[in-house]
């Protein structure tokens, strides 16, 4: 009987990869769960494991080869008694299945547990280490919090799967660690005092310290996909630094490399370089590695600026209606559901209503397609000290406005604590940024691609109006509609806003669907 080798999930946005090497011929027998062969993506190279133990039979596609998601890759026979088998590999067979929370060893003086790396969802592969809450010697808990990972989406906290006292730590704050890679050991059952501190090895330092910082000093060549936009885009070897095994170079680090001012062309001269402070100057400069979600902000901003034709279209709002409406039920809001009625409720549910008249707002491009979601899955933007994330509240257009309350404070709350899961940020559809907190009179919002429409809230500022001839003062608020005129047109976009400006100010329109 023979089993499939096929290309796994690569990741919610990676549909194709390219293959890198095979770590096996035909007829060689190997292990379930070992690595075979390896596939390079835009973003990262990935082990795939041996589904089934047993002899590879047949190579489907062969190394510098392009692949889809699912696609088959070779096939597996079942193993001979006379067939060989190598042992299966440590580190690699980790980071294939996912990496695992932690491994025992036993040693002398009592087991040691090592925590490594755990998976943070199917797209991530890798993390900085942030904050280390304890150090060598430190008495811990089961489910006492380490240190916290941060990675492109998301920060995290590595907990103890045992009692015991922190016999080494691997890493230090600031590394780069791949899924499955070694924290921490710590010595099970032991107390404070009786674990001797162990020095960090010379030899575990961390990898990144040691990756050759250019391609040309890697013991790997670049990746095919690599090599192959290296040469159409006339980028030096030395001009990228490679973020893979060994320092490997992947097609991920020449777009980045572009993206930095490396030449796209032999003809054109590189971006100069920043520089050098006067020396007065610098001595008062701080210099700070942007964080990996800071890095992610930086350049999903920029791409949404420089992919779509985007825009903005401005109104403003009475909240008068919404302002008396809470003031009249806030009390009996909280009671009933015990959360307090605020203007997030009021706004996400005007904006469901108003994506139902024009869905065009709430598509996505895809190549030549445009993609109409007909559901609301609404993200809103949350300032943290980590900078800027979007949690999503699914299935928004479905809910009541104190469903809607609840869950915004659920995702506010895991935001602000670094506990937001990957799927609690996939998937929006349209996101809400509501600068007014900060006080924010207007503002011009960037979309968070690939979505085509974001809406910006601001400061409630009471000013002069004229209202049936009459000069008062009303609470005005100004609102702000970025879109992708690619698929949104002008008179779609001031409509979709004077939808959500109307329902704010006549907020029976929700009750009766108008």
């Amino acid at each position: 009987m023979a089993t499939e080798i096929r290309v796994p999930t690569l990741g919610e946005s990676v549909a194709e990869a390219t293959i890198a090497r095979w770590m096996k011929n035909v007829g060689d027998a190997i292990a379930a769960d070992e690595p075979i062969v390896e596939l390079e993506t835009d973003k990262v190279s990935i082990e795939v494991p041996a589904p089934a133990s047993g002899t590879l039979d047949e190579i489907v596609v062969k190394e510098g080869d392009t692949v889809e998601v699912g696609a088959l890759l070779g096939m597996i026979a079942e193993r001979q008694a006379a067939g060989k088998s190598k042992p299966e590999t440590n580190q690699s067979a980790a980071e294939a299945s996912g990496g695992s929370q932690n491994q025992e060893a036993t040693m002398a003086g009592g087991k040691i547990v090592e925590v490594n790396v755990p998976s943070a969802g199917e797209s991530v592969t890798e993390a900085q280490v942030g904050e280390i809450y304890k150090k060598v010697g430190d008495a811990v808990k089961t489910d006492e919090a380490l240190l916290e990972l941060e990675t492109d989406k998301a920060a995290q906290e590595v907990m103890s799967p045992v009692d015991g006292v922190i016999k080494e730590l691997v890493v230090a704050s600031g590394d780069e660690v791949q899924v499955g890679a070694l924290l921490l050991r710590i010595e099970e059952g032991a107390s404070a005092g009786a674990a001797k501190p162990a020095e960090k090895p010379a030899a575990e330092k961390p990898a990144e310290a040691e990756k050759p910082a250019k391609a040309a000093e890697s013991s790997r060549p670049p990746a095919p996909s690599a090599q192959k936009l290296m040469t159409e885009q006339g980028v030096k070897a030395g001009d990228v630094s490679g973020s893979g095994k060994e320092g490997q170079v992947l097609k991920g680090d020449v777009l980045a490399a572009m993206e930095r001012g490396a030449p796209s062309s032999p003809a054109e001269t590189p971006k100069v370089a920043r520089p050098a402070s006067p020396a007065e100057d610098e001595v008062r400069e701080e210099r700070v590695k942007m964080t990996r979600l800071r890095q992610t902000i930086a350049r999903r901003l920029k791409d949404a600026q420089a992919n779509a034709a985007m825009l903005t279209t401005f109104n403003e709002v009475d909240m008068t209606a919404v302002m008396d409406l809470r003031k009249k039920y806030k009390d009996l809001f909280e009671k009933k559901h015990g959360v307090k009625l605020g203007f997030m409720g009021f706004f996400t549910k005007a904006v469901t209503h108003a994506l139902k008249e024009i869905p065009a707002v709430n598509a996505e491009i895809d190549g030549t397609d445009i993609i109409y979601k007909n559901f609301c899955h609404i993200g809103v933007a949350v300032g943290t000290d980590r900078g800027l994330v979007v949690p999503v509240v699914r299935d928004a257009d479905r809910m009541s406005i104190a469903e809607v309350e609840k869950e915004i404070g659920r995702l506010g709350l895991a935001a602000r604590d670094g506990k937001l899961s990957m799927a609690d940020m996939q998937g929006g559809t349209f996101t809400i940024s509501n600068g007014g907190v900060y006080g924010s009179l207007m503002s011009t919002p960037i979309l968070n691609a690939p979505q085509s429409g974001i809406l910006g809230m601001h400061k409630i500022q009471e000013r002069p109006m004229v209202v049936g001839g009459q000069i008062v003062i009303r609470p005005m608020m100004y609102l702000a509609l970025s879109y992708d005129h690619r698929i949104v047109d002008g008179k779609e976009a001031v409509t979709f806003l004077v939808r959500i400006k109307d329902v704010l100010e006549d907020p029976e329109r929700l009750v009766l669907d108008l």
